[in-house]
């Protein structure tokens, strides 16, 4: 892999930056300073896969500080990058299943501000998951030294309603980061200011309502990097929590833990775990560490990932809740200990010790806790550890299916990878006029508005997880029950295989259109709100709806994608047909197709025996179009019941290789484990 990543990087470096690109950007950086002298700037890296609700990517990419002059920029960017493809990364990305290709790196350039304090921001409490709590941490000098774990900060807790200061705990810092001209250096902290507090009572509560404006800004919890200068704060980072869970309700139930402690530190990842300890001093000794062992270290990095994810806890002697071991260890779901000062020196290797990351203690030997307390210590959302490990396993994404607004919130806060399918028909029946009727009185505006309000919601409490939005999909004989339905329905036969569908956006294309308006809207403040085509006939058909799509301002990107709905035996048959045209994603209806493949009405009571999602015939459409899509590397999913019904269907689309699965949402944590469960399976 290092060998690998050492070429791809060298590629790129070798390769020049056009010239037009490089003028624009010399000319932008030109501006940042004045006629005398050059910005010095800081150059970072975005990626666009970073900060996922199941991937934090946390010092996956570089960035520098203090770059000052035109070439020097110019090469830092492109250093950028390249460390898009550092060895490290490269194994991330394959551990979380992201395609290489895929992942886009953005290079914000940015003024540097001479911290004279530095620190950062989480408007949850990253540990406990509690909504009503923030949590600042703070050091002298540059912050990086912060996410590095070199240093532990000063640690503050407020209450976000009140903007009460609930707890400060003050630490010794006798190393900085500070910026010398154009380069940063290592620096001894003054003695007097060793133990000194880095902020006041009111520096905190100042802080803290930023905090507060950013996260209502986003409307989603933030990892905020800040710095202060000459009486004045400054954001230089924002971006959302990536290890969100429900917060934990009430505290272990710490009379169950009878030893004393032999050693603490800070509370950084919850859950409890025993085994022995494995002492490293760099990334340069991972090969050290063995399954299930405790892994201490100074600090860690992100080179460190491989040997983390073999560990049952983490424990470092320095750093804090937001340093790369806290981050990496809520991501993996393992307990984690920081900043406990002496854990390299007093601990031996091989000892037998128990790790309480939510009380931050070590205790010695391994202890046998009761079933209740260790259902407690597990998870926050009260699930057990054993089911923790398995979701911070689970490389298939698990989405969910939704269609009422009312629900938004709630299922969100849940563990759960993204909406897979958001019904339209629910909310177009909210608003419960046919949609002709809208145009014929001229409406148009208020159902865009109305509908957009809603698909909005949740794209909103989803944030910034993907929204799948399916256009509207209803059949004739469920569009006249809308009011003024029945002057514009025809009476069907047989509306299941009638005028529905994308036939129905070609030949009345303006309600389409609406839905297209509503959702470019939404579009306008939530870009993680995709389309997916309902029941396509043809692939001349998806080549004339995609027309529409585009005409109306909806072009396919990084962000925006397209999606197939694959519930017609001729979109499986003819799918490589159907992928050339152009999409990111297919989602099987295993509902319709299985209706379709087999002639059976489910809703017939007669036939409703023979309607089987498990008939080898459904099964063989399935697995075909989850291969096609390996073939033509684009996401496959299905949104259908089947697999919250059949166990062994899970099983089996993990085999095939889907990428994601999208149930009902009581049937997200049963589903969950059944995926984790045939993954361990598929590893073997």
């Amino acid at each position: 892999m290092n060998e690998a990543s050492e070429k791809v990087k060298k590629l790129i470096l070798s390769g020049q930056i056009s010239s037009t690109l490089a003028k624009e950007i010399i000319f932008n950086y030109l501006k940042l300073g004045s006629l005398i002298t050059q910005a010095l700037v800081a150059i970072r890296s975005s990626a666009t896969a970073e900060d996922l609700p199941t991937a934090s990517f946390a010092g996956q990419q570089v960035t520098f500080l203090n770059i000052r002059g035109e070439a020097n920029v110019l090469k830092k960017i492109q250093e950028c990058w390249a460390s898009l493809f550092e060895a490290r990364a490269i194994f991330y990305r394959e551990e979380k299943g992201f395609d290489h290709l895929k992942v886009g790196l953005a290079v914000p350039v940015q003024e540097m501000v001479p911290a004279e304090i530095s620190g950062v921001m989480f408007t949850i409490n990253p540990v406990t998951h509690q909504k009503s709590q923030l949590i600042i941490e703070a050091v002298w000098g540059l912050g990086e030294f912060i996410v590095q774990g070199e240093v532990t900060p000063d640690t503050y807790l407020i209450d976000k309603n009140s903007l009460d200061i609930l707890s400060k705990k003050v630490e010794k810092q006798e190393i900085q980061l500070i910026k010398v001209g154009s380069l940063t250096k290592k620096a001894k902290v003054p003695r007097r200011r060793q133990l000194k507090r880095k902020l006041t009572d009111p520096q905190i509560v100042e802080l803290a309502k930023l905090g507060k404006k950013i996260h209502k800004h986003y409307f989603y919890p933030q990892d905020i990097e800040w710095v202060f200068y000459k009486k004045k704060f400054y954001i230089v980072q924002s971006r959302p929590v990536t290890t969100l869970k429900e917060a934990d309700g009430e505290k272990e139930d710490q009379s169950k833990i009878k030893e004393k402690p032999i050693l603490k530190g800070q509370a950084a990842s919850p859950g409890l775990a025993s085994g022995p300890v494995q002492k490293i001093s760099s990334a340069k000794e991972i090969n050290k560490i063995q399954k299930g062992d405790v892994l201490v270290a100074p600090m860690t990095s992100p080179d460190f990932v491989p040997a983390m994810k073999k560990v049952v806890a983490i424990i470092t002697d320095k750093g804090g809740q937001t340093s790369h071991a806290a981050i990496v260890s809520r991501e993996l779901g393992l307990p984690c200990i920081v900043g406990a000062k002496t854990a390299t020196k007093d601990l031996k290797n091989n000892q037998m010790v128990t790790v309480n990351g939510s009380l931050g203690e070590i205790y010695a030997g391994s202890l046998k806790m009761p079933s209740s307390a260790l259902e407690k210590e597990a998870l926050p959302n009260q699930i057990s550890q054993i089911a923790r490990v398995v979701i911070r396993q689970t490389a298939t994404k698990l989405y969910v299916n939704l269609a009422e607004p009312q629900l938004a919130a709630e299922v969100a806060q849940r563990n759960i990878d993204g909406v897979g399918l958001l019904r339209a028909e629910f909310m177009m029946s909210e608003i419960g006029v046919h949609p002709r009727k809208i145009i014929k009185d001229r409406k148009q505006k208020t159902f865009i508005n109305e509908l957009a309000t809603n698909i909005g919601l949740f794209c909103k409490c989803f944030y910034p997880r993907p929204v799948v939005y399916r256009t509207s999909d209803f059949k004739t004989n469920e569009y006249r029950h809308l009011i003024g339905g029945q002057a514009f329905e025809p009476e069907e036969e047989n509306p299941f295989i009638g005028f529905r569908g994308a036939f129905r956006y070609l030949r009345d294309p303006d309600v389409f259109e609406m839905e297209l308006k509503a959702i470019k809207k939404v579009r306008s403040k939530f870009n993680n709100l995709g389309l997916m085509v309902p029941f396509v006939r043809t692939p001349q058909e998806f080549q004339e709806i995609k027309k529409i799509i585009v005409a109306n301002g909806l072009i396919r990107s990084s962000s925006f994608k397209l999606w197939l709905m694959v519930e017609i035996p001729a979109n499986v048959i003819l799918l490589e047909d159907f992928l050339e045209i152009g999409i990111d994603g297919v989602s099987l209806g295993s509902n319709d197709l299985t209706m379709l493949t087999l002639g059976v009405d489910r809703d017939n009571a007669e036939l409703a025996q023979i309607f089987n999602e498990n008939n080898p015939a459904v099964f063989w459409a399935i697995e075909k179009t989850i291969k096609t899509c390996q073939k033509y590397k684009i996401t496959s999913s299905i949104c259908g019941q089947a697999p919250s019904i059949y166990p062994d269907l899970v099983e089996k689309l993990v085999e095939w290789g889907i990428t994601s699965i999208s149930v009902n949402p009581d049937a997200i944590e049963r589903t969950r484990e059944l995926i984790a469960e045939a993954e361990k399976k598929k590893v073997r």
